[in-house]
């Protein structure tokens, strides 16, 4: 009978070995190519999906060396936020975004955060490109690209390189948090009741995007929108979580 990760990890625990470490990695693979497969790709010449699956594959050795089973964590749940952050922190170390997408983020949770209290409501998409002074073309522009870069944290008040992105904060009851994750319910259970008050399509897409692995394209089919617009809606939805907890805090 085949093994388990989580058998093959354990026997790699107890006597580590060359064969045993390959047979990891062969079969983790799907989890690796998961979490590349949700990470949408920049216009640059070195992320391509190999690239990225080179990177996580670093992020699971990495995994791999530091588990510790007497914690009782499943490997693929201890593995999965290495992985991610491997992933993520190559994706940092060859981004090249202008200063300028850098600024306009911050200053689009500012005013989204503003709208909020002064409308009591979330604000339309033409009334935060108006008060950018950007057309609405430019701020659909703007949302791909906060979302090709959801590593946009919630947890940071202006935009930033954090690691960290909303996948960290939304909890997926399908697996077994680690302790240090723990400390985050809190954060959870904040962030699922702004959740809930988001319209149900919204809704949806999360769920698609964080809780099912669906690709954009995959996502744009079940809806019937183009693959450019659920991006900005997903870009949206980041910004808007944020300044929701913000305002939270």
């Amino acid at each position: 009978m085949a093994q388990t990760l989580q058998e093959l990890v354990d026997a790699y625990c107890d006597e580590p070995t060359t064969a045993l470490r390959n047979a990891i990695i062969t079969k983790a693979m799907p989890l690796v190519k998961s979490i590349v497969g949700k990470v949408n790709k920049p216009d640059n010449p070195l992320s391509q999906f190999e690239d990225l699956e080179s990177a996580g594959i670093m992020g699971l050795l990495h995994a791999l060396d530091n588990y510790e089973k007497e914690k009782n964590v499943q490997f693929n749940t201890f593995a999965y936020y290495r992985i991610r952050g491997s992933v993520i922190d190559y994706l940092r170390k060859i981004d090249e975004m202008p200063r300028l997408h850098r600024a306009n983020f911050g200053k689009a949770q500012e005013i989204m955060e503003r709208l909020q209290q002064k409308l009591g409501r979330e604000p339309e998409d033409e009334e935060i490109a108006r008060e950018m002074d950007m057309s609405i073309e430019d701020y659909y522009t703007m949302l791909q690209s906060v979302q090709q870069r959801s590593i946009l944290s919630l947890d940071t008040n202006r935009y930033d390189d954090s690691s960290e992105g909303i996948g960290t904060y939304i909890e997926d009851k399908n697996i077994e948090k680690p302790d240090e994750e723990l400390e985050r319910e809190g954060m959870n259970k904040i962030l699922q009741n702004h959740i809930k008050k988001l319209k149900e399509r919204d809704r949806i897409i999360l769920g698609l995007y964080y809780y099912e692995d669906l690709t954009l394209n995959e996502i744009a089919m079940l809806l019937g929108l183009s693959e450019a617009r659920i991006s900005q809606i997903v870009g949206k939805l980041l910004l808007q979580l944020r300044a929701a907890m913000n305002k939270s805090r």
